[in-house]
């Protein structure tokens, strides 16, 4: 355990950031999962597009590489286009 009080106000905040970005990947991962699953257009569309914006944001906030965002959006596009 951290003896300085600074460290100990540090692990309270790196506990805090672990669980918000655990909740951020997981709504992630299931706006993707939801887009891929879908069999119609226009629900495709809806849940292309929602993904889409997500995975944009969580690209912006350093928590997923833009190239990984880039790639997720694609399969998605490619699956709707598919449709």
């Amino acid at each position: 355990m951290p003896q300085h009080k600074s460290a100990v106000k540090r692990v309270r905040q790196n506990e805090k950031r672990r669980q918000r970005n655990q909740g951020q990947l997981s709504k992630m991962k299931t706006l993707i999962k939801k887009a891929l699953e879908t069999t119609e257009k226009e629900e495709a569309e809806k849940a292309f597009k929602k993904a889409s914006s997500y995975l944009d944001k969580m690209a912006a906030k350093d928590l997923v590489h833009e190239n990984f965002a880039a790639r997720r959006k694609s399969k998605i596009a490619k699956h709707v286009n598919n449709l």
